[in-house]
């Protein structure tokens, strides 16, 4: 059974009323995938490439959050377009970029609430420990315990991410997507997730397709890469097929050099604006 499937889509995002040109012409959206057909595994994915090169579009059509003018979607052999929400989220859990809700609740009650509405019904085991309530086992491996009690508005940032991907995972559905996850978090907090999230995909066969910035967390974790160029072509594959040094220079128009130097000052700039 194929996990993913994308058959002649075609997409573009709908112009924006007032969006003009300098001569007063409405500005049209590009189009981000042109009769793009693809067959994507499932598995532990990780998606690279430059802003703008389609990873975010990619993921919320694979997911069911947009659907294209033309061609079909085929997530675990379900056309997307005929999904109600209910068996949409059944199927898949979607992080957003700079996510956040709007809720005075404690962040605990929040946790148990989805655990217990969710496709888990409150009712599953751990990955490191199967003797051990998986409610429990995340809440200890995100480091989330001492934010139950917390109003879910007076998390950090980071807090909220960590808060964000145990939602997902307590929910339950059979495939997970995170568009750029780990703003905001501590290093360590990266390495923590992602080892977690890759024994869990392992273990429940629940795929996880997530994008990030950082290359060297690909490299380390990832069991296939999609590496997405500005003209929105992919490459897929294995970290040593995809993420040569050549490719890398491609799709991201600097040397590799530059490229660690670049996430050093992403970082470095998002720590200045969160100390503010």
């Amino acid at each position: 059974m194929n996990f993913l499937k994308f058959n002649d889509v075609h997409f573009s995002y709908p112009a924006v009323e007032g969006d003009v040109d300098e001569d007063g012409k409405q500005i049209q959206p590009p189009v981000i995938f042109d009769h793009f057909s693809a067959e994507l595994p499932s598995g532990f994915v990780s998606l690279v490439g430059p802003n703008g090169s389609g990873k975010s579009t990619f993921m919320l059509l694979a997911a069911g959050r947009v659907l294209p003018q033309e061609g079909k979607v085929y997530l675990l052999n379900q056309d997307t377009s005929t999904l109600g929400q209910e068996d949409r989220d059944e199927l898949a859990s979607y992080i957003y970029q700079n996510m956040e809700l709007d809720t005075d609740q404690e962040t605990g009650e929040l946790l148990d609430y989805v655990y217990q509405n969710g496709n888990l019904h409150g009712a599953a085991f751990g990955v490191l420990d199967s003797k051990k309530d998986f409610l429990e086992e995340v809440k200890q491996v995100f480091e989330v315990q001492e934010l139950v009690e917390k109003k879910f508005t007076a998390l950090s940032k980071g807090q909220l991410q960590r808060a964000l991907l145990v939602f997902a995972l307590l929910y339950g559905s059979k495939s997970i997507f995170m568009d750029e996850p780990f703003f905001a978090m501590e290093e360590r907090h990266k390495e923590i997730v992602l080892k977690y999230l890759k024994e869990y995909s392992a273990a429940t066969c629940v795929s996880v397709y997530i994008s990030m910035h950082e290359l060297d967390l690909t490299k380390k974790y990832a069991d296939t890469v999609m590496l997405f160029y500005p003209n929105h072509n992919i490459d897929l594959g294995s970290v040593q097929e995809v993420l040569t040094d050549e490719a890398l220079e491609k799709a991201y128009g600097v040397p590799v050099s530059m490229l660690k130097q670049s996430e050093e000052l992403s970082r470095e700039q998002i720590s200045r604006r969160l100390n503010f």
